[in-house]
């Protein structure tokens, strides 16, 4: 069904389709029966799919990446499709604009978009509230979903100060999120890459360990990291990680590359980060150099360039524990979710 309205969705610009996708998502989670209907289409369920993964039981291995419910609003209807997590944000402490529109760009011929978003959100309150009210209203079902929240920081914060944005979103969230997720790959947002060099990343990771705990709990803390990063600074994130303790990498964000693309210039050489399928052998790539590296010490979510169940088996036989979509969801639809969680139970993975 999805792929016969497309034609007609991709005639329009990207971020107008969202809000209309998701708005269309929202009514129909709403009306007697909506729910049932989509989990009926696209959810598929089999306990061979429930795995344990840093201390989280998730239903099935296949997420939602961060970037696509930034707000937090579209848990329950995501749970409906069929995804056993979802990962909102980034949110950053105060509500932000993002950059000047058009700001997200479709590479048909390629299998991908270019976004630079930069951040744009409601701000960690709102995104807080919207949790609490789904935590609230949720059906059992629906409750089921793992949430995580991916965390960054203001563009005006300067990186000195970086940590203190972070620190404000964790304590935010700390109560309504399974777990977390240190963004500091994010391309849009001027020099936050450069948190990814070993001394602040370092501190900003230590700091949110020594505040990981509250009544007794603590909460899985990954990072996010770049998939345009040296062999060298991989080796620092597997040192960082096994220092600091935190739970594991989330492997990858977008990439600045534009190698291989076949759309016209213009459109290719527009600023921000690339994703979709040129992303899938670079993403499975770093994910495997890590799990190697890391002699599997830490768990890895695979993300980047997923547009098939092949996709998916790949990253995971490449070392990743679970799998995440953003641009495959928008290029195959929700079907693509029921796909791979199909063929993982079938082949017992």
């Amino acid at each position: 069904m999805y792929q016969l309205i497309k034609p007609l969705l991709f005639k329009f610009d990207p971020e107008k389709i969202h809000h209309v996708v998701t708005a269309w998502l929202k009514r129909a989670n709403r009306i007697p029966g909506g729910a049932a209907l989509m989990r009926g289409l696209w959810d598929f369920e089999d306990k061979q799919l429930e795995k344990e993964v840093f201390g989280l039981k998730f239903k099935n291995p296949v997420g939602l990446a961060a970037g696509f419910d930034k707000n937090g609003e579209l848990i329950a209807e995501m749970a409906n499709v069929g995804f056993g997590f979802v990962e909102i944000g980034t949110v950053t402490p105060l509500p932000q604009p993002g950059n000047p529109k058009l700001r997200m760009f479709r590479l048909p011929t390629d299998g991908a978009l270019i976004n630079r978003m930069g951040f744009n959100n409601l701000g960690v309150e709102a995104a807080a509230g919207r949790i609490k009210a789904f935590r609230k209203n949720a059906s059992a079902r629906q409750k089921e979903i793992i949430i995580g929240g991916n965390i960054g920081k203001n563009k005006t914060t300067p990186n000195e100060d970086a940590v203190s944005d972070y620190v404000k979103c964790f304590d935010a969230l700390f109560d309504l999120v399974d777990y977390f997720v240190v963004n500091v790959s994010s391309p849009n947002t001027p020099g936050l890459r450069a948190l990814q060099d070993k001394e602040p990343l370092t501190d900003l990771l230590d700091t949110l360990q020594q505040r990981n705990l509250k009544n007794g709990i603590s909460r899985p803390i990954l990072l996010k990291i770049a998939p345009d990063l040296s062999k060298e600074q991989l080796d620092d994130i597997v040192g960082i990680v096994l220092q600091t303790g935190i739970a594991g990498v989330v492997a990858t964000n977008t990439t600045i590359s534009r190698d291989g693309l076949t759309s016209n210039e213009q459109l290719k050489n527009e600023a921000g980060g690339l994703s979709g399928k040129p992303l899938t052998a670079l993403s499975t790539g770093v994910i495997a150099y890590l799990a190697k590296k890391s002699t599997g010490k830490f768990p890895i979510i695979g993300v980047g360039g997923i547009h098939s169940p092949e996709d998916a088996i790949e990253k995971l036989r490449a070392g990743a524990s679970l799998v995440q979509l953003y641009t495959g969801f928008i290029y195959e639809g929700p079907g693509l979710i029921k796909q791979i969680n199909k063929q993982l139970a079938a082949l017992q993975i």
